[in-house]
């Protein structure tokens, strides 16, 4: 095992462990230790009396820690722990023969030490996030304790169990009953007490937090008397620990300190508030020399709090989890709900003891180990199929699975719908021990084998380095959607297609579904029903009580039925909320869109859509703990969310039967109006009666058979009748029918008249809708086309269907898009996820509609809500108008005097820009008032007010100068090609005039800016990766990487071709004309752990700048920028969602993120709760328009200070929102030349604006007696609400929670930046080899360097290409003047960014990222010789992880032997050789040369818009593999092309010594043959264009 002292040196985060000022007080707790022996730390004592009985984790607990107040005076925050993320670093290790050894110990501890850097510490090094152990019950050191202890001989392996215990300290009266309780139920299970034995810890090296929750572990021992099999006794074991935690939280409370670490007689558990460094020496028990074991899983927990909770490490019972599940409150409530139908048969009536199953007080991953591990011992299942149950992999277009795996997973898809989220999950009973990953793969996964039949499989390889590489016979990697698998009773490795073939097996699954299962579009052709006729006399009056607006006809329908896909918008959203709106809003508007970020990676819909799918079994479930029968399959199939008209009338008249007649599938259908004068009393009885009316209806009467589907329909709203909003009515029967468990038994369908755009559609189905109808919608489409609206837009005749047909389309489109946003891959899992925040929506609607969605600031109930349906059916049904009158047209999209309020509106825009022309303060005044009165329409900061006390103020002159405020300020990051050269360079100059900041955005920078007054300080990193080289970014101040953009969270950007010039292209290393799509940022940024590795890589890529991670509010931003300041960022942007100058479909801009207001209060309250606050520098950004917006910026906690769409009108932008077709009439966004001669700003109007705001900061701050702006920061008490023009719905605001200042919660942290992150840069390697290449940095004299590396010298190589690229710019050095020969296994982002002149080789193998941001270096991986003598097959075995090459430039890199998923994504001029990749190689790429000598995996090229592949493909394999969308596949057929691609193979030959190389080389003729060259279209276009034109110039 690892010593301490070789510990303490890899980590500089961790350094100041062994000499904490906590150490002397500390010592060895002993067998004989009691609970009245406590070691006080300052906390401690101070908050004993908040500790005496838990240890568990919640908001109370974490707020009365952290401010010595019980919950009844704690304060109102936004900050919630039920938001609280973690990510990790995941093994296992395993002898196949089942033989126990030290070794497994000793190895497993290793293994989880060396994944330190994937775990997390807090503000203490000594604190860590959780990690622990689970092993194989150590038969021998068990039966010598219970020898010693109790005079025992324990039974055979299997007939005694052990558990470790944690109980509460200081109660020792609650450990006495618990004690008691768990005896008691294992004498009434028939089980023998053997005894009770302290566990020996030595707390020493604990931190202050986990030493306020230590709790005290004692093992307790019982055993079978023989009464029960092997599997009986696991599941009366299972029993025990249910029944006792039940019995315990009833007696003391959920949070009373109790917890489980397992129950069984196959494994136990080792686990706490510990670093990995720190599990072997706390437990005493894994020193013990007889403590051997023939198995362990290992996690490291990386959580965005610093908050104790001892119970949440991992592993928990059955398995340990590297990842999130994203539909975690759809899958809790489907869960609770099924215990109505739930019953095992072993546990017969007593299965009501098990439930309920999964509970918030639990993690995502006790939840989901809390399912799996029911379902293993309650059903007849194995733990392989219960896995493959709760995470299948993509079968619904999956060509590669065989039709009965695709049957198994469909019959399963009727019983449970997937745990969706980015997964890595390994898990084991003791019969099994395996992995699997989630369907997208983007977890690492490694595992080796070994030539003594040992396994090892983790997040990294490198991980145990005394294994050397002659010993291991096997290299491999996990892949998306596979099973890794160990079966001690046949002593092997199962692969992944025989264990799901024998289970898929089982059963006759394809008959069963075939039979059974009801296919509504096929039930909908059989049924003869007759096409709807359409009438409309009365459409308008319809359009006009549902919401529908003139502008969302023509903006949205009318292009999603053209064209099938949603339009675009731009320039951000600035319209009022719909809680501060003074105009009726539909209820839909008061939802967010939740999205990933860092700690989740979103999907992409377009270029992996083959692991996404809308496909639903709906209706009647049967009991999931019942053996597989036909019966659970009897479900009805809807293949499309948005039913049809026809689909819609099969449900209400049709009865679906069986082969015996009777009734498969029927519904009742509940209307959903009630009488138009009954007021809200009248809409509250009718969703109470709706509620009820559904219930009956599924139940059936006496004797009688109840219905599978219920249709909430308001097709009876007219003129004396208005309709429940469909959502209101789906969210109230959906969550009553959770309640009473019923809701397993039916579907529930709306025919909803107020559902028309793709937002609509996803809350209701994320509320629980099964299908929706909007039939006013297709009316609508369908009268535009009667109207020749359609053909006018179009220039082409549509018929209706055709029409229809397109919409739906779009919201097909349009809903993977928002589902892919928030990582969920299938819309089951989606359906009643709830992945919304309600902003602005009361609880009493809240709590009885969309149960457990947050609502932080309260606000519009259900008399409001009313009043906004009265006033819509008022436009229907105007007074004394018996004419159809016009459709409404509320300016919600585009500005419309008297309509919608707007926060930038023409005379706003008009004096900013005589302000910014002239320096004029009267003009900015006259700004500043008016966009300050649009603010206490549209926004929440315009409801505060600041609280002046005239005896705090100051003379202004006291206030420090406008020079040093305006420093704090930055534009936003808008790329150079979305706005014109002109236009990005004019701000550039004006930031570097004033001291503050430009941001370059997406799009790189030229490097003739760097050393001129046109540099931009700040360098981006965003997915697309366009211009990221070493040489950019050493020449940047702060490098900011883009997680999301306010305009679109959760989405890629998109640069159409036509704004693709010589010029930039060239800055973004790409291709003229040819457009360019960033992917979501899911690449190497799809975790905590692996933005921390990110942030790592840019620290050594300017090792004397900062490094910035930009968010975009949403619930839970704080507890994400927890996670980013624990993972060492420097600074944190926190955008609001109605910023942005991008381009993005409207449910985008309109329907994601949060006010700024929310987030940075969230954000700035969770960083001092934590501790974490001084460590980073807040900056915030959203439609910051004035000094007042800016001081209450600064007063709810940000330090700097972004501004995008404000500066672009003091240049002359007039708000057309037409960014993203190139025609800006003033020359801003647009790269067309004769446009850009319009443009007219300068650099002085930007640096006028900033100015004159600056002085009315100035005043502000006089006013508030606040001399420097540092002193502001956080100073929420000079904010309050600002009741005065608040209307019916606004006035139930609450926004006293973002008011609490931050200090109060945690008195002894600081409010703002104090200190610097240390990143440990001093420890790097990279430090030796700059000393050693001295000579080559100095003069260029060639070095050869031998040097060795593990896994964790991480970004090795990066800081010498930042000597190489500060001092010879992108030129670099020449090739190979600097040769480094490395033996060892490679750290993550190996060679990031590497220098042309720098050649890096290793004779080993190497982890994820290897050669990402490649710029113009060399790089090899490859085996040993001696290795592949002993008979290891390079080709065969995998050598280098994910995402190799993303982002590269230039360069090269050879790999002799295969590499994961994602390779050559963005490669954008870099040669790569290989020899075999996993799915979604060259995604994105666009220039560059790939050749792939073996096979490649799925979805191939997806993306690709340049570059060239050729793939070595003998028998045909690669095509079915290979995305057509953007590509073509050809021969190769030119000569000097296959000359190019020959000396291609030899260099990667003379480099790696590739036998496959050389084996093609000898025979090249045929070789050439069975090359498939991978083409893009418009690659290939601009190519034959450039030839002409060159032929032609000739």
């Amino acid at each position: 095992m690892l010593s301490s002292k070789r510990i303490g040196s890899r980590l500089a985060s961790r350094a100041a462990v062994s000499k904490s000022s906590l150490g002397p007080s500390r010592r060895i707790h002993q067998l004989g230790r009691t609970s009245a022996a406590r070691v006080a730390t300052p906390l401690s004592s101070v908050h004993r009396h908040l500790l005496q009985s838990s240890l568990f984790y919640s908001t109370e607990r974490v707020l009365s820690l952290r401010t010595g107040k019980n919950k009844d005076f704690q304060p109102k925050t936004v900050y919630t722990p039920d938001n609280e993320k973690e990510n990790c670093g995941v093994g296992l290790v395993a002898s196949l023969k089942s033989v126990p050894s030290r070794r497994v110990v000793e190895q497993a501890d290793e293994m989880l030490v060396r994944m330190s850097h994937r775990g997390g510490c807090g503000c203490d090094p000594a604190s860590g996030d959780g990690a622990g152990m689970l092993f194989g019950m150590p038969d021998s050191f068990m039966r010598s304790k219970a020898k010693e202890l109790f005079k025992k001989d324990l039974p055979k392996m299997g007939d005694y169990a052990v558990a470790n215990v944690f109980f509460a300290p200081n109660n020792e009266q609650a450990m006495a009953d618990n004690k008691a309780r768990m005896q008691r139920l294992a004498k009434e299970r028939g089980m023998e007490f053997i005894g009770w034995r302290p566990v020996p810890v030595d707390n020493s090296m604990l931190g202050r937090d986990p030493l306020d929750s230590e709790p005290i572990t004692e093992q307790f021992f019982v055993t079978n008397k023989g009464n029960y099999s092997k599997r009986e006794f696991e599941q009366e074991l299972m029993r025990i620990r249910k029944v006792a935690e039940e019995e315990c939280a009833s007696q003391f409370g959920r949070e009373s300190g109790f917890y489980i670490n397992s129950l069984t007689g196959q494994t136990i558990t080792y686990k706490g508030q510990l670093t990995p460094e720190q599990v072997s020496q706390y437990y005493l028990d894994l020193k013990d020399p007889t403590f051997v074991s023939h198995l362990s899983l290992v996690h490291s927990r990386f959580s965005t709090n610093t908050f104790p909770s001892w119970e949440r490490a991992q592993p928990i019972r059955m398995m340990c989890h590297n990842g999130e599940i994203n539909t975690l409150r759809g899958n809790k409530n489907w869960m609770y709900s099924r215990g109505g139908i739930m019953g095992s048969d072993y546990y017969g009536d007593a299965t009501s003891q098990l439930l309920p199953v999964t509970g918030d007080h639990m993690s995502d991953s006790g939840n989901f180990d809390s399912v799996l591990e029911l379902m293993a011992k309650a059903t007849n299942r194995s733990l392989p199929e219960c896995v493959m149950m709760m995470i299948p992999e993509a079968w619904q277009d999956n060509h590669n699975l065989s039709e009965t795996k695709k049957a198994f997973y469909e019959y399963n898809s009727a019983i449970m719908e997937p745990w969706d989220g980015p997964a890595m999950v390994a898990f084991t009973d003791g019969r099994y021990i395996g992995a699997t990953l989630d369907r997208n793969g983007l977890r690492p996964s490694r595992y080796y084998v070994t030539n003594d039949d040992h396994v090892v499989l983790s997040s990294e390889i490198g991980v145990i380095p005394e294994l050397k590489d002659e010993d291991v016979k096997i290299k491999h990697r996990l892949e998306p959607g596979k099973m890794f698998l160990v079966d001690f009773e046949t002593e092997r490795i199962v692969p992944d297609d025989e264990i799901k073939e024998q289970v898929a097996a089982q059963k006759p699954y394809k008959e069963w579904v075939e039979n059974n299962m009801i296919d509504l579009e096929k039930w909908t052709e059989s049924s003869g029903v007759d096409k709807p006729k359409m009438n409309f006399s009365s459409t308008n009056r319809r359009l006009n009580m549902f919401g529908f607006s003139q502008e969302k006809l023509e903006m949205l329908l009318l292009p999603m039925s053209i064209g099938g896909k949603e339009a675009l918008g731009s320039m951000g959203n600035d319209a009022a909320l719909a809680v501060l709106s003074e105009k009726p809003r539909q209820v839909n508007d008061y939802f967010k869109q939740l999205f990933a970020q860092v700690t989740n990676p979103p999907i992409d819909p377009i270029r992996e859509e083959i692991v996404m799918s809308l496909v639903c079994p709906v209706g009647p479930e049967q009991n999931i703990l019942a053996d597989s029968s036909e019966k659970h399959c009897e479900r009805l199939v809807v293949r499309h969310p948005l039913l049809t008209m026809e689909e819609m009338s099969t449900l209400k008249n049709k009865k679906h039967k069986r082969s015996d007649g009777s009734t498969a599938f029927s519904t009742h259908v509940i209307d959903t109006t009630f009488p138009v004068d009954s007021g809200v009393d009248g809409m509250l009885q009718a969703l109470e009666r709706i509620c009820d009316e559904a219930a009956d209806a599924i139940q059936g009467g006496l004797g009688e058979q109840g219905v599978q589907g219920v249709i909430l329909s308001d097709r009876l709203a007219g003129s004396d009748r208005m309709a429940l909003p469909s959502l209101v009515a789906v969210g109230a029967v959906h969550q009553h029918l959770l309640k009473t468990q019923q809701r397993p038994k039916a579907a529930i369908f709306s025919e909803a008249g107020d559902a028309k755009e793709v937002h609509d559609f996803a809350t209701l189905v994320g509320f629980g809708c099964d299908g929706v109808c909007p039939y006013v919608a297709y009316e609508a489409i369908c009268k535009m086309n009667a109207d020749g609206l359609v053909e006018a837009k179009s220039g082409k005749h549509f018929e209706d269907s055709e029409a229809i047909a397109n919409y739906r389309k779009a919201a097909a489109k349009g809903l993977l898009k928002v589902m892919s946003k928030m990582g969920i891959s299938t819309l089951q899992s989606y359906k009643g996820a709830q992945v919304f925040e309600a902003v602005g929506l009361a609880e009493e609607i809240v709590d009885r509609c969309f149960t457990g969605t947050t609502t932080r600031i309260q606000g519009t109930g259900f008399e409001a809500l009313y009043r906004d349906l009265k006033r819509f059916h008022e436009e229907a049904y105007p007074d004394n108008k018996d004419e159809q009158p016009l459709v409404q047209n509320d300016g919600q999209l585009h500005y419309r005097t008297g309509e919608e309020a707007h926060l930038n509106t023409p005379q706003g825009m008009v004096n900013l820009q005589l302000a910014s022309r002239t320096n004029s303060r009267e003009a900015y005044k006259e700004f500043a008032r008016i966009t300050n009165e649009q603010n206490k329409k549209v926004t929440l900061r315009g409801q505060l007010k600041f609280k002046f006390d005239p005896s705090r103020s100051i003379s202004i002159d006291e206030v420090e100068p406008a020079s040093e405020i305006v420093k704090r300020f930055a534009t936003g990051a808008m790329s150079l090609g979305s706005i014109s050269q002109e236009a990005h360079e004019t701000l550039a100059v004006a930031m570097n005039a004033l001291g503050g900041r430009s941001n370059t955005g997406e799009g790189g920078e030229d490097p003739k800016r760097f050393t001129d007054n046109r540099r931009s300080s700040i360098k981006q990193v965003a997915s697309g990766r366009f211009g990221v080289t070493s040489h950019y970014l050493a020449n940047s101040d702060q490098i900011q990487i883009k997680m999301a953009q306010g305009a679109k969270p959760g989405e890629g950007g998109e640069l159409p071709g036509f704004k693709v010039s010589e010029y930039i292209a060239e800055n973004r290393h790409t291709t003229p004309g040819v457009g360019l799509i960033s992917p979501p940022p899911h690449h190497d940024i799809y975790s905590i752990e692996d933005l921390a590795q990110l942030i790592h890589d840019l620290k050594n890529a300017q090792p004397h700048g900062e490094v910035s991670v930009k968010l975009v509010s949403e619930v839970g931003v704080g507890v994400v920028a927890a996670g980013v300041a624990k993972a060492l960022s420097d600074h944190i942007t926190i955008s609001g969602h109605d910023g942005g100058t991008g381009a993005a479909a409207w449910t985008g801009l309109k329907g994601a993120g949060l006010p700024w207001e929310l987030g940075l209060a969230e954000t700035q309250q969770t960083l001092v709760l934590n501790g974490l606050r001084d460590r980073v520098k807040l900056q915030t950004d959203g439609q910051l328009k004035t000094g007042r917006d800016v001081v209450i910026a600064c007063l709810l906690g940000a330090e700097e200070f972004g501004f995008a769409t404000a500066p672009l009108i003091a240049m002359g932008c007039i708000m057309m929102r037409k960014c993203h077709l190139n025609t800006c009439p003033v020359g801003i966004a647009t790269q067309d030349e004769e446009l850009r001669k319009k443009f007219a700003g300068q650099p002085e109007h930007v640096m006028n604006y900033f100015f004159l705001m600056a002085e009315e900061i100035r005043e502000i701050m006089a006013q508030l007696g606040y001399r420097t702006m540092e002193e502001m920061i956080g100073q929420t008490q000079h904010l309050e609400p600002n009741t005065r023009g608040m209307h019916y719905k606004s006035r139930g605001l609450d926004l006293t929670p973002l008011l609490t200042p931050a200090s109060e919660l945690n008195p002894s942290a600081g409010v703002r930046n104090l200190t610097t992150q240390d990143h440990g840069l001093n420890l790097k390697k990279d430090h030796v080899i700059i000393e050693k290449a001295k000579a080559a940095l100095e003069d260029g004299t060639p070095v050869e360097i031998e040097e060795t590396v593990d896994n964790l010298d991480r970004t090795f190589g990066t800081i010498l290409s930042y000597e190489v690229s500060k001092k010879y710019g992108k030129e670099g050095l020449p090739d190979d003047t600097i040769k480094l020969n490395l033996k060892g296994h490679g750290g993550q982002s190996f060679a990031f960014t590497l220098a042309k002149g720098i050649t890096a080789t290793i004779e080993g193998d190497c982890n994820d990222y290897a050669g990402k941001g490649l710029s113009g270096g060399k790089i090899a991986v490859f085996p040993s010789q001696k290795v592949i003598d002993d008979g290891f097959v390079p080709e065969d075995n995998v050598v280098v992880g994910n995402v190799c090459l993303y982002g590269a430039t230039s360069g090269k890199a050879f790999f002799r032997g295969k590499a994961g998923e994602r390779f050559c994504v963005r490669n954008s001029g870099a040669l790569a050789v290989v020899e075999g990749i996993g799915d979604h190689g060259a995604e994105y790429m666009t220039g560059g040369h790939l050749v792939c000598l073996g096979e490649t995996g799925r979805n191939f090229a997806a993306g690709m818009s340049g570059g060239i592949a050729y793939v070595y493909d003998p028998n045909n394999k690669f095509p079915e593999r290979c995305n057509m969308g953007l590509v073509g596949l050809e021969t190769v057929e030119d000569v000097a092309e296959k000359e190019d691609l020959y000396n291609y193979i030899k260099e990667h030959v003379d480099v790696t010594g590739s036998t496959v190389g050389q084996a093609m080389l000898e025979d090249w003729d045929n070789a050439c043959k069975n090359f498939v060259k991978v083409m893009p279209h418009d690659y290939k276009r601009v190519l034959e264009e450039r030839a002409a034109a060159a032929a032609e110039a000739a």
